[in-house]
């Protein structure tokens, strides 16, 4: 029989994390979650089971992190998939330091600490990947926001368009050092999260069902940059074409 097919998602707690997870282990795939709320783990193990789960509290921001990560690799083996989901975002009315702070240590630094420290793991492993002839493929949710920078939400615009950089330069550094790796650069509009106020109503408003969906789907076809879903496309496209000038006295793009 073939070898079970094993993914670590950082963020699996909520969101679209929580629901790629769930719709892994449906599909008999062996799990790594972490995040920082342990009951929610907890839960997910619970229902599938200690041999198909495993469990790591981490919080990104944190500089234990990377030594959490480490137990939960032990635990696990080398992931087919590590993807990355872990943020935060703030809609702004007055400027809040501590939120936009708090949008930089998450979005920008979490990332960074992680899946550099998953990169050296690669590295010291490569043997095992090389061996089955396999890459892993690690996704990193980012967003449309960083197409452009958006005033009501100037930190996690920001955060995001790092992301989606830092991605590339990795994608560059990873054939540099010849490491069994590909990136997914993953861009969802609004999804109904969390991360959205609920006083507010957003347009083309995504299910964290339907999004999991796009991102296995996208992760599973090993493309380098998912968009969802095509109203976004569309929205990408226009947005791009406005002249900065132009777009930064606009002020009715708003989240």
């Amino acid at each position: 029989m073939p070898d079970q097919l094993k993914a670590i998602i950082i963020g699996a707690t909520s969101g679209i994390g929580r629901e790629v997870a769930l719709q892994l282990l449906r599909q008999g795939w062996q799990l790594g979650i972490a995040g920082r709320r342990t009951p929610e783990l907890e839960a997910i193990r619970e229902q599938f089971g200690p041999e198909q789960v495993k469990i790591a509290t981490i919080d990104v921001t944190s500089d234990s992190a990377a030594s959490a990560l480490d137990a939960l690799l032990q635990e696990t083996g080398a992931p087919d998939w590590f993807l990355h989901v872990s943020g935060v975002g703030y809609q702004s009315g007055p400027l809040d330091e501590e939120k936009e702070l708090r949008t930089v240590m998450t979005n920008a630094v979490g990332p960074v600490r992680i899946i550099s420290h998953f990169l050296n793991y690669v590295k010291d492993n490569a043997s095992v990947y090389r061996e089955a002839g396999k890459k892993v493929r690690i996704g990193i949710v980012s967003s449309i926001a960083g197409t452009a920078g958006l005033g009501a939400a100037p930190a996690y615009s920001a955060t995001k368009r790092m992301q989606s950089h830092y991605i590339s330069a990795l994608a560059q550094f990873v054939r540099m050092e010849g490491l069994p790796v590909r990136f997914t650069d993953i861009r969802p509009g609004f999804v109904a999260t969390a991360l959205l106020s609920s006083e507010k109503k957003y347009p083309m408003l995504i299910k964290p069902e339907k999004a999991a969906g796009y991102v296995v789907r996208g992760l599973r076809r090993g493309r380098r940059v998912v968009t969802f879903d095509w109203r976004y496309r569309v929205l990408v496209f226009f947005w791009r074409l406005i002249p900065r000038p132009i777009w930064e006295r606009l002020t009715w793009v708003n989240n």
